[in-house]
């Protein structure tokens, strides 16, 4: 699979590539009568990939296999998927997917198992879009019986207060980072997410996670600044806790020397992303393996610009062909 660019897919899939945080938001935010049936001890991250290149523009590639308690013998898959602004193709992408999935049961001989699909979606603008396929085409009544049907499972962090979040320690930060990491007031509610660090007693995975969380932060979290987070370290890992606060202040000081024109360039690149798509759809994404091998910030800034004025994707492509 090819290295993911977005900060927040990076976080979201190395969170949720973690068994235990992936259990938990099963048992945690699922419905009960959905999240009751499954058999946790047997839940296996998927590592075939079932995606062509053109969907890992979309897709993060997270997939597990549960067994039921009820014994069955064939595996139920739950397909992850994260959002950070609303896409109206989520439902088309998310049926391609699964597709891929079933054929590849196919090409074993094996019965097609059921896919739980779950959207975790975190975004500032209000999550607007249908859950159910159907809601993604202007079907006459006669032809409903036709035409494949599902919905997905939308988790919309905006919609949970901070003591509805649940889960083990990684998954509870994990969960509140994304909620505010486009927030003004992120910084605010840092410390007592750090504070949760605390509370891991193996000492090498703490300081493992702190670093995820913070590159993390650093690459995403535009409304921070190095000294902002210098100081939520210091409170959140006191005199009392020097390795932890000292390990940390080093991670600030690497990632933002190493962070910023990095940061720069990929959030022109998600601005260009979402503007392919909204004005040019599928055959507008189609271009950003291109465009993302462009490393002057300047051409960037020049493309992010043209296609709000360009009517075709050829006017575009001759911008920095």
């Amino acid at each position: 699979m090819i290295e993911l660019i977005n900060p927040h897919d990076l976080f979201f899939k190395g969170i949720f590539s973690q068994h235990e945080a992936a259990a938990d938001f099963l048992r945690y935010y699922l419905p009960s009568d959905v999240s009751s049936l499954f058999d946790y001890s047997s839940m296996q991250m998927v590592k075939d990939s079932f995606v062509d290149q053109e969907l890992r523009e979309h897709f993060s590639d997270l997939l597990y296999q549960i067994r039921l308690l009820d014994g069955r013998g064939a595996y139920v898959y739950v397909l992850f998927e994260h959002k950070s602004y609303p896409d109206a193709w989520i439902a088309f992408q998310l049926l391609r997917y699964m597709v891929r999935i079933w054929e590849y049961a196919q090409r074993r001989g094996e019965k097609l198992a059921p896919i739980f699909p779950v959207v975790v979606y975190h975004g500032e603008a209000e999550w607007h879009v249908g859950r159910k396929f159907h809601d993604f085409l202007d079907l006459p009544e006669p032809f409903k019986s036709y035409v494949p049907e599902f919905q997905y499972f939308l988790c919309d962090l905006s919609q949970y207060d901070d003591e509805e979040i649940k889960g083990g320690i990684l998954l509870h930060a994990s969960l509140l980072v994304l909620k505010y990491i486009f927030h003004e007031d992120l910084l605010q509610h840092l410390p007592g997410i750090f504070a949760l660090f605390h509370k891991i007693s193996a000492r090498e995975r703490a300081i493992e996670w702190l670093e995820i969380f913070l590159r993390y932060l650093i690459s995403a979290g535009s409304k921070l600044n190095k000294q902002d987070l210098k100081e939520v370290v210091t409170t959140a890992f006191p005199e009392g806790d020097v390795t932890m606060s000292t390990i940390a202040q080093q991670l600030i000081d690497e990632g933002f020397q190493k962070g910023i024109q990095q940061g720069i360039r990929q959030g022109v690149l998600d601005a260009i992303e979402l503007g392919l798509e909204l004005k040019f759809g599928e055959k507008g994404l189609r271009e950003l393996p291109e465009i993302r091998k462009i490393e002057n910030i300047d051409m960037l800034h020049a493309i992010r610009q043209a296609i709000k004025k360009v009517r075709t994707i050829d006017e575009l492509r001759r911008i920095y062909r």
